[in-house]
């Protein structure tokens, strides 16, 4: 009997994906790895990972936002003048 091709496979072969999208792909991922590492540390506030991983601020909420979005991060607390909030990995 004959091996069939499946769908998901042949579609990979007709659509590629650019090497522009695979680029920011690779960047969110290293992104979004640096943040997770320096919150394995404890709870921080965006400023203090922005610093930390040497990412900008713009960026580093950007990130932090996409991962509080999907549930990898939460609010653990709210700084001592009500200005930012602490972020830590989400308990599993």
């Amino acid at each position: 009997m004959e091996k069939k091709e499946r769908t998901i496979d042949i579609i990979k072969q007709e659509r590629k994906v650019s090497a522009e999208v695979l680029e920011e792909r690779k960047i969110y991922s290293r992104n979004r790895k640096a943040i997770m590492e320096v919150l394995k540390e404890g709870p921080k506030t965006i400023p203090q990972v922005a610093a930390e991983t040497k990412l900008s601020l713009p960026d580093t909420t950007y990130f932090m936002m996409v991962l509080f979005k999907f549930g990898d991060i939460v609010v653990e607390s709210l700084d001592d003048m009500d200005e930012y909030y602490f972020y830590e990995l989400k308990k599993k």
